[in-house]
């Protein structure tokens, strides 16, 4: 990962140390005694124990992650973040929403209205092999699609900064986006639905 400040002005330094080192870092712990106690449970055979260990290991599962797969989606500007897709994504999002900035604009409406927390998702899918916009609640991972973009629409990725201007970070956190790995993702993922 990149140095905290890296990413100023688009999202502080500070949001982004707290952010990976006390939220991310929530999800891993949470994650990590979830499997501990399933495991012992499993060794028991405690299925109403187990039963009740999957909502831990969903959230906590889901938000380890969505955020290692956000983290990649981000770049410093003189790292290429922000700058424009190419090639096959560019044209795959010229397909279906007309422009980038089109999709841009429909992304930010889309999951600017996803009520409480979560997150904004572009996914593969598979089954008609075209981009699409998803969002989801709390930190529920994106098993329809295969993500290839997923923007935090938790408060804790914008608050300290955009106050309760949800759109505001929206808009900017465009700026950062690594398309690179985007491009990467969608390839692979056309590649073995092939």
């Amino acid at each position: 990962m990149f140095v905290k400040k890296a990413l100023e002005p688009f999202i502080s330094a500070e949001i982004m140390r707290i952010h990976h080192s006390k939220h991310h870092q929530a999800y891993v712990n949470g994650l990590n005694m979830a499997e501990e106690k399933f495991e012992q449970a499993f060794k028991d055979q405690d299925v109403t124990g187990q039963i009740a260990l999957q909502s831990a290991l969903k959230f906590n599962g889901g938000g380890h992650v969505n955020h290692s797969l956000f983290w990649t989606n981000l770049a410093p500007t003189k790292e290429g973040g922000g700058e424009p897709p190419k090639g096959a994504l560019l044209s795959a999002i010229q397909k279906e929403f007309g422009s980038l900035d089109d999709f841009i604009s429909k992304f930010n409406t889309i999951t600017a209205a996803v009520q409480g927390s979560g997150w904004g998702w572009l996914g593969y899918n598979k089954n008609n092999k075209r981009i699409e916009i998803v969002t989801l609640s709390n930190q529920d991972p994106l098993t329809t699609h295969v993500p290839l973009l997923g923007i935090d629409v938790w408060e804790h990725a914008y608050y300290l900064q955009y106050k309760n201007v949800r759109p505001d970070y929206l808009k900017a956190i465009w700026n950062v986006v690594n398309w690179k790995t985007v491009a990467e993702r969608l390839a692979k993922a056309q590649s073995s639905s092939e």
